[in-house]
């Protein structure tokens, strides 16, 4: 089997932490804990009164109704896809950015670029990521309206000031996941020595993992979320570049959420230029709650992706010299 190692594999062996798959495992659960914790500080400040205005509206506080799990899940979600509490909260994340770079920096003490973090062709890689954004969420979403599970309207009084700042907080937000998830975990497994498909799909499935307490979540949605993260990963050390992948990240939950106006993982809807609405009753379909990231759809165009993006790594493979990868191949 092919285990074609990247660049960045070799720059992230050099760490001064345990190798060992589970002491890696177990520090990331470790790291994303607190990451959690500091990326929920802002959030839960900012959605503390409105939270209790709601519950109080919907008289949850002088035990008129009864307060499930569901209906908290609920308001939450109401609560935080409104724009002066969701934005803030995507820019919270540049706390997950900040503390996976100081982790693999100044614990495992290997250099930043080792998670793929690298000056040269910055901008080339992000601009060509931010189009196969753009393309997959399009060729999904228009997919979607021509099987007729959804329907598709312009939206009047666009706010695009307020677009804006979701644009900004996105391309925060997917930042601080590829370098959570693919920057710090995937690269640590693979710099630890391990098969480079296992280093690909446990950050997958992890990724896919952390996303369980979003509303809607179930078996097709953790399947999409999991085959983005092996496209995520492929893509990653196809070019041995986190940045593209960062902007197909950002772009692809701006596209879905701010343009075509689809819950973006279950988060609820909130401001966009066009509005989609589900017309089928069949959740694989549409979604469903967890939004169109749950449906086949999204499942036939990340298989595509994947595809691609394995068929141009196994090229790359054959083309680099053998005595460069004589330990590459298995």
């Amino acid at each position: 089997m092919l285990n074609y190692r990247p660049k960045m594999f070799d720059e992230a062996s050099k760490t001064h932490t345990s190798k060992k798959l589970f002491a890696i495992l177990l520090a990331f659960i470790v790291v994303f804990g607190v990451i959690f914790i500091l990326e929920s500080i802002i959030p839960s400040i900012i959605t503390t009164k409105p939270m209790l205005e709601e519950m109080r509206k919907q008289g949850y506080l002088d035990n008129t109704q009864n307060f499930t799990l569901k209906e908290s899940m609920k308001i939450a979600t109401k609560v935080s896809a409104v724009p002066k509490v969701m934005i803030p909260s995507l820019l919270s994340t540049v706390f997950g950015t900040i503390a996976a770079i100081f982790y693999c920096r100044c614990v495992e003490m290997r250099p930043v670029r080792s998670m793929g973090a690298r000056k040269k062709g910055l901008v080339p890689h992000y601009l060509t990521g931010i189009i196969i954004g753009i393309a997959m969420m399009s060729a999904i979403t228009l997919l979607s309206v021509a099987f007729g599970a959804n329907s598709i309207a312009v939206c009047s009084n666009v706010d695009y000031g307020i677009l804006a700042l979701f644009l900004l907080g996105f391309f925060v937000q997917g930042m601080s996941e590829e370098f959570i998830f693919r920057g710090y975990l995937m690269n640590s497994i693979g710099g630890g020595g391990h098969h480079t498909a296992l280093a690909v799909g446990i950050s997958a499935v992890v990724f896919a993992v952390a996303h369980a307490a979003n509303p809607g979540f179930g078996p097709v949605p953790f399947i999409n979320l999991t085959l983005f993260g092996i496209f995520a990963a492929i893509y990653m050390i196809l070019f041995d570049n986190i940045w593209g992948v960062c902007a197909i990240h950002s772009i692809w939950n701006f596209t879905q959420g701010n343009f075509y106006g689809i819950s973006v993982s279950g988060s609820g809807d909130t401001e966009s230029v066009f509005r989609t609405t589900q017309v089928s009753d069949k959740a694989f379909l549409t979604g469903g709650e967890f939004g169109i990231e749950g449906s086949i759809f999204t499942t036939l165009v990340l298989s595509v992706g994947i595809a691609a993006a394995a068929f141009a790594l196994y090229r790359k493979a054959g083309k680099t010299p053998q005595t460069e990868t004589a330990h590459q191949d298995k």
